[in-house]
């Protein structure tokens, strides 16, 4: 944490005056300038890789030159004051991890299939076929077996992708006539359409509702 002021100067010209700001220094080899608004979005950056070198001005103010090996850009930074300093080490980070990711969803509707299709039960999770397993394998109320694709984000290749386990599982005479649904979250217009045109059903998941954290027939609004 600084007081500091910023000049960027490259595709474009851009200025910051002096202020108290928060000066990051990742390892990746990333600079970034941040201030106390605006969210997570940086004032000014560098991206990585890139070079900074450490020197004094004639006023004995600490400049930082930053300066990036694959273009012209510069980043120079000069430091009035040092309010704090600190360095860590983070480690190896695991990334992020999603709340609501098809696992989950598809345990989720494992336990509850009848919220996709009344008289809905579940055969197996993670069926098997010949190019991969169908996430959920179930029967309907007069006792045909459906075939459940379950996607977070329901675009056209999970379609595809159902349309090839329905084209393998129709051809076993134990398990024909089997239908389909494609159930996500959200499912975009485009899919819904050649899901339709193929006799596909789809189902949009309200998460949130099968936690039994957001039971939308109890809100008021």
């Amino acid at each position: 944490m600084a007081r500091c002021q910023v000049d960027y100067a490259g595709r474009l010209t851009a200025h910051l005056p002096m202020a108290t700001r928060v000066l990051m220094l990742k390892a990746d080899g990333s600079v970034l300038i941040h201030a106390d608004g605006g969210s997570y979005k940086p004032l000014n950056w560098m991206s990585p890789p890139c070079n900074l070198r450490e020197g004094t001005t004639d006023d004995g103010d600490i400049e930082w030159m930053v300066s990036s090996p694959k273009s012209d850009d510069t980043l120079r930074i000069l430091i009035f004051e040092i309010l704090h300093d600190t360095s860590h080490e983070l480690g190896i980070d695991p990334g992020l991890q999603k709340d609501g990711v098809e696992k989950h969803l598809q345990e989720l509707l494992a336990e509850h299939p009848a919220s996709l299709a009344p008289g809905l039960t579940l055969v197996r999770r993670e069926f098997p076929t010949a190019i991969g397993p169908v996430d959920l394998m179930c029967r309907d109320s007069r006792g045909s077996s459906v075939a459940v694709e379950i996607k977070r984000r329901g675009e056209i290749d999970g379609v595809e992708q159902l349309t090839r386990y329905l084209e393998l599982l129709n051809r076993d005479p134990l398990l024909h006539p089997v239908s389909g649904i494609f159930a996500a979250q959200l499912i975009k217009p485009q899919a819904r359409v050649l899901a339709e045109d193929r006799g596909i059903t789809c189902v949009t998941v309200d998460y949130d509702a099968l936690r039994g954290i957001d039971d939308a027939e109890h809100r008021l609004f």
